[in-house]
């Protein structure tokens, strides 16, 4: 089906530009008029591999309408027509014409999705190409849906977490900074100007002040910059990555929650491809791949070769000292009753309940931690402010 660039134009006069798959110009004006757009123009384009893929809203929006609506037994090419005539996100209205290409074509739906690169997760193109080979796709599609919703939250817990810290500390940086370049100066001077001797905490200070006044023009934008280099860093070298992802899991506070949500999510792929009829050892290596942590990351693939040698699933784990007693107990348990899926689901939801906890508790604490900075930074500027002020005074007679 030929690729059309347009330009069209609503009801109220705007105009909107975008990419359509049609058999032809009067197709693609019908497929416009359809979702209230009058065709103004258009030409063929060469067809483009997107690489890009759709954000996980979207995804899970589109496989819950397909599972909704495949349980309803609606036919797929009409589910794909349908949302190719009526949503307005151009991206998906292409990929849903480009799939009913492909499945008019007498692919199936994992090879429709398969054959747009980039577009779909690997885990989802296998989880459907499994739900198709035993016949329960529509289950398997509502598995994938409520994973990825529940990992859509886990990523917004991780957000949360990270957010706010870095949002204080721009908050007490911005004060350090305010103080440190403006507000003592003025006052450092007039303790100068008073005469008599300095002590140390004063001497100190206008040390510190000094060269944020002088080398503020480096001190900033090294600030800015470093954290940019160390990611730079982190994506062409091994060795630094595995050092940076190791002192993220070993930060105070932060770095055990991080752990759990990885974790979580990792537990949760693993019971998910379990559970849709994929084996174990290709399930642990989408398991290993969704932890995003290089640490944790080995440590699963080195438990899947114990595994692949022989090894009882919870000795493979346990002979790894990342992992957690929770998670073996759970995996043996689930082992000895026959219920693995279900173990590593109960994995997910403690760590999930864990993980609410958790980032209730850090957060009462930053904002009572702030304060107690805030209030030791200025005590000290204030002692060492009016220690000689208080000095001078003092040796001032009455006469």
């Amino acid at each position: 089906m030929p690729l059309y660039r347009y330009r069209a134009i609503d009801t109220s006069g705007k105009i909107s530009k975008g990419e359509s798959n049609a058999l032809n110009e009067q197709d693609l004006a019908s497929q416009l008029e359809k979702i209230g757009l009058e065709l103004i123009r258009s030409r063929k384009v060469q067809r483009r591999i997107r690489l890009h893929r759709i954000a996980r809203r979207e995804l899970i929006e589109l496989l819950f309408e397909l599972e909704m609506l495949l349980r309803a037994g609606v036919p797929i090419l009409s589910i794909l027509a349908d949302l190719r005539d009526t949503t307005e996100i151009p991206r998906i209205r292409n990929l849903c014409a480009s799939l009913h290409e492909k499945i008019d074509s007498g692919s199936t739906l994992s090879e429709a999705l398969a054959a747009n690169p980039g577009a779909f997760p690997e885990l989802v193109i296998n989880l459907v190409k499994a739900g198709e080979a035993t016949g329960q796709l529509p289950d398997v599609l509502d598995e994938i849906v409520k994973s990825l919703k529940w990992q859509d939250e886990l990523l917004a817990k991780t957000r949360q977490l990270l957010i706010y810290p870095a949002f204080v500390t721009l908050v007490v940086s911005m004060v350090v900074i305010f103080l440190m370049t403006y507000l003592v100066p003025q006052i450092v001077g007039f303790v100068e100007n008073m005469g008599g001797s300095i002590p140390l905490q004063t001497r100190l200070l206008i040390s510190i002040s000094d060269a944020f006044v002088r080398y503020g023009w480096i001190i900033l934008p090294t600030a800015v910059a470093m954290p940019i280099l160390l990611a730079l860093l982190a994506r062409t070298n091994q060795g630094a990555r595995r050092m940076m992802h190791a002192a993220e899991l070993n930060l105070p506070y932060i770095g055990p929650i991080i752990k759990k949500i990885m974790l979580a999510r990792a537990g949760d792929t693993l019971g998910l491809t379990y559970k849709t009829g994929i084996p174990l050892l290709d399930g642990l290596v989408y398991c290993s791949n969704v932890t995003g942590n290089l640490i944790l990351k080995e440590a699963i693939d080195h438990a899947r070769t114990s595994i692949a040698n022989g090894a009882p699933i919870s000795r493979g784990f346990a002979e790894q000292k990342l992992f957690p007693a929770l998670i073996i107990r759970m995996i043996k348990t689930g082992e000895e009753t026959g219920d693995l899926s279900g173990a590593l689901k109960n994995i997910s939801y403690f760590y999930n309940r864990d993980i609410n906890d958790s980032i209730a508790r850090m957060q009462s604490l930053i904002e009572p931690a702030l304060t107690i900075v805030l209030g030791i930074m200025l005590g000290w500027i204030m002692t060492a402010v009016l220690g000689p002020i208080y000095d001078t005074v003092s040796r001032i007679r009455l006469t």
